[in-house]
């Protein structure tokens, strides 16, 4: 077994302000979503997920790896979705197991109207404390960090946008 390769002192304290600062910004949206659109973060991620697929329809498990959750946990959040009207589930015509949810017009319609508060609170408590230079340093940053855990780089900045 391998020696631990303990954090220096430095390295705990960029690892500390990482992760309070991830986790703050995650409860500001969570607050800012639950208090103006009565809708929780989760729910606003996999309305989302679903508004920029084709159809605006996914396999449920393609929209549990999206978002980073267990089936069952997605298949809570889906159900509460149903009940809002937002999104209607089905089952895979070809594997009687799967099933896709799919974005409802209502759903469509709660997304946009619970988008611009979200991306004004995005904008003021993300990318208007940074600078242009910053904000793309962020990317390559997150870009590295998503690689290191086996995850496909996302889509990158349009030409001519250098970081905003």
């Amino acid at each position: 077994m391998s020696e631990t390769r303990w954090l220096t002192s430095c390295e705990q304290e960029v690892w500390r302000a990482f992760i309070t600062a991830a986790d703050a910004l995650t409860d500001q949206f969570a607050r800012q979503l639950q208090r103006d659109s009565g809708m929780p973060y989760t729910y606003y991620e996999i309305l989302v997920a679903l508004s920029e697929a084709p159809n605006r329809t996914l396999r449920m498990s393609e929209l549990a790896g999206a978002r980073g959750s267990s089936r069952s946990r997605l298949s809570h959040a889906v159900a509460r979705l149903e009940e809002a009207g937002w999104v209607t589930r089905s089952t895979c015509p070809t594997d009687k197991r799967g099933s896709f949810a799919q974005l409802t017009e209502e759903g469509f319609a709660a997304l946009e109207a619970a988008a611009p508060g979200h991306v004004t609170e995005v904008r003021e408590k993300l990318f208007d404390v940074l600078s242009a230079e910053q904000v793309g340093q962020l990317g390559e940053i997150s870009k590295a960090i998503l690689r290191g855990l086996g995850v496909p780089d996302p889509p990158g900045c349009p030409a001519g946008e250098p970081g905003r």
